[in-house]
This record gives structure tokens, sequence and C-alpha cells, in this order.
């Protein structure tokens, strides 16, 4: 078995298995964030609250947070390929019903399936990056497939504004589904299957694989996995909950500019977290996973400072750039963080559970910081945002171990001991 395992995790089949899944996500990627800048103000023109506008947001979030743990599981059975295409055809279905939905209950509808699509492709992406990952190797490789994400997140919002300009506002939808069915093909043609590579590491390390109920609560004990879930949940609830519902108002209502506008400046932030994903990568490698999530986490909570205070358009682009810069300086190190703390065997499991406690705060931001910006402004709404980023920060620079020094891996058993 231990030469089989060497021979499967070749340095050459690995990058292959990361190009194909980066192109596969990336294109996904592109789909959703071409919708980013229209999401508010298309559940607007249903005439509805702001609040109801978040709802559209909140909704296909928990569409994510109901099947990020199933899918994780479902993953460990029948594979992560095939998980990967079945979520790039449902979100392909959610997104062409957007377009066309007649009522704001039928959009919500909608957005709901298109959050289960989401959920089994991003679970999916996850745990094959777990498989394919070693300890030494992680911070890279996960690295090299935020960037992309990012980088395909980037250039969304651009692109969907310029389509809605053009075509209309529903159009970004129809571009989104598309794009989705495109990347199903793309991973039904060249995505292999991993699974087998996690059962092999397991039997590598004469370690059985764990059941999902005991992996869970192995999870679930570990302080650094729940604070590194809390710090993912305020990161989460701050982009959903704030920047793709709040921000793209704000653009419109306070500085009165188009949707293209507001497009080139979630741009701007998408491509700064693109171009310091390097800084990220060397933090990790010198300081540990803590030393790039915590500088990241406090320049995240500046930027919505910032944007609070935002009446003019160079502000707004201000608070944009910081913002991509500390989700630039965090990185994949949030996820790294998690996959380091995976039991053997568990990374569908692990990574599932991470993403579940990630997106409640995607279900949880665009509603309730939508309903604050009803009744005290949208100031407001954002500088509670900057206080949940301090408020996470500090819990997990205090009490959070870490999981990695530099070279020097600790097993999910040493993170265990450390964490009690």
């Amino acid at each position: 078995m231990r030469v089989r395992f060497t021979a499967i995790r070749s340095p050459d089949a690995t990058y292959r298995t990361l190009g194909w899944l980066c192109l596969v996500v990336g294109i996904n990627q592109l789909g959703f964030g071409s919708i980013v800048p229209i999401v508010p103000t298309f559940a607007r023109s249903f005439g509805v609250s702001q609040a109801a506008a978040g709802l559209v947001i909140s909704v296909y979030g928990l569409g994510r947070l109901l099947f990020d743990l199933p899918m994780g599981g479902l993953a460990e059975r029948v594979g992560r390929r095939k998980i990967i295409i079945i979520g790039e055809v449902v979100t392909a279905v959610g997104s062409l019903l957007c377009a066309v939905a007649g009522t704001f209950p039928l959009l919500i509808l909608f957005r709901f399936i298109g959050g289960i699509g989401a959920a089994t492709v991003l679970t999916g992406a996850q745990v094959v990056l777990a498989d394919i990952t070693m300890p030494q190797t992680r911070a890279r490789m996960m690295n090299i497939y935020q960037a992309i994400f990012l980088c395909a997140v980037g250039i969304g919002p651009s692109l969907g504004g310029v389509v809605a300009d053009a075509f209309g506002t529903p159009a970004p939808f129809y571009a989104f589904g598309f794009l989705s069915l495109l990347a199903a093909v793309v991973c039904f043609l060249r995505v292999p299957e991993t699974r087998h590579l996690a059962i092999a590491r397991a039997a590598d390390a004469k370690q059985p694989a764990m059941a999902m109920g005991q992996a869970l609560r192995m999870l679930l004990r570990q302080r650094g996995f729940l604070l590194i879930g809390l710090v993912t949940f305020v990161q989460y609830f701050a982009r959903t909950g704030a920047l793709f519902n709040l921000v793209p108002i704000i653009g419109h209502d306070r500085l009165a500019i188009s949707a293209s506008a507001t497009g080139a400046a979630l741009s701007i932030a998408s491509l700064m977290n693109f171009a310091t994903i390097p800084l990220s990568t060397i933090m990790m490698h010198r300081w540990g996973r803590r030393g790039a999530i915590i500088p990241g986490t406090i320049v995240c909570g500046a930027a919505f400072a910032c944007l609070a205070v935002a009446f003019h358009y160079p502000i707004y682009l201000a608070g944009m750039f910081l913002w991509g810069l500390g989700g630039g300086v965090g990185g994949s190190a949030p996820a790294a963080y998690a996959a380091d703390m995976a039991p053997p065997g568990a990374n569908g499991v692990t990574m599932g559970i991470y993403l579940t406690l990630a997106d409640a705060g995607y279900v949880v931001g665009p509603f309730l910081l939508g309903w604050i910006s009803d009744r005290a402004g949208a100031g407001t709404a954002l500088f509670i945002t900057a206080g949940l980023f301090a408020v996470a920060v500090t819990f997990f620079a205090l009490f959070a171990p870490e999981t990695v020094h530099g070279r020097n891996h600790r097993t999910p058993k040493e993170i265990a001991v450390a964490a009690d």
C-alpha cells in the first residue's frame, strides 16, 4: 500500500489534478461573480425592502448551510468527482430559473436551489484539495486554488456589470447558468477521482478511517477548529451581508454610480486578493497559519470601517482595496488550518463541517445587516461588521493553537492535546 500511495501522489499527477480543479471552480466562480453586482438591485426590482433583498442572498447561503455537511459525507461514500458534476448542474438550473422568476417568492426558491448546487461544488472541491495536499505543500497548493478562485470572482463583477448594463439585469443569471454547465463538462472530462488518496493516507499511517460521528465529535472538541470556524463565520457574514448586499446598495443609493462602476470596485477587491496570495504563502511558510490569519482578519475589519464612512467614490475604492488586501493576506490559511485538523480518512466530514460553520455566516449576514441598515443606516451595519472582525480575531489570537510551524507538521491528535 505504501508503494501505491507514493505512486498516485506523484507531483505531476497532483498538479494536473489541481490545475483541472482550478479550471472547473474558476469557470464556476466567474459566473458567480457576474451576478454579485446585480443581485440586490434585481431583488429590489420586485418592490421589497432592503432586509427582504438581503433574504435573496441569505437563502442562497441557507442552501449551502444545509447541504455542506451532507455533501461532505456523500463525498466519502460516492466520490468527489460525481458530486462536483451534480453540483454544477444544480447550480445551472437554479441560476437559469432565477433569470425568469416572475415573483419574489419564486426568486427565493430558485436562489435556494442555486445554494444547494454551490454547497455541492465547493464542498467537493475542498475535499479534493484536502486529498491531494500534504501538510508541507498545503499552503502553497491551496493558495494556487485560492488565487484562481479569487481571480475569477474578481473578473466576474465587471463582466456582470457590463452584461447587465447592455442586456438587462437578468442577463448575468443566464451567463452563470451557461458557465456552470461548461464547468460540469470540464469536470466530467478531466478531473479524476481522489477518494482513494484519503483512504491510502490512512492506511499508510496505519490509522483506521474514522466514522462520521466519531470524526465530528473529535472536531467539535477542538478549540482551534471551533475558533477558525468563528473567524470564517465572520468572513462569510461580512462577504454576503455587507459586501454583496450593502456595498452595491451604497454605490447605487449613496454614491449614485452605475452597475459597471460597482462591479469595477468589487473587481479591485478580488484582484487585490489575487495579487497578495504569494504574500500569504510566504507568511504561512515562515510563521504558520496564525501568521496569515490574524493580520488578514484585522485588515478585513478595517476595510468595513472605511466603507462605513465612504461618501465619495475614492474612499469606497479604498475600502474595497483594504478588503482585497486582508482577504489576500489571509488567503487560504483558514481552510488549510481546518484541513490540518482532519482525522484520518475524514477529509470530507472535516471540510463539510468547516463549510457549515462558515455558511452559517452566509445565511445570517444578509438578512441581519439588511434589517440593521433599514433601521439605523448602512454605515451602522458596516461598523458592526468591523466590530465582529475585532471580536473574532481577538479570540483566535488568544486561544487558537498553531497547526503548522514552518515545515513542522502537528498531527490532529497532537493539535487536540494542545487545544485541551
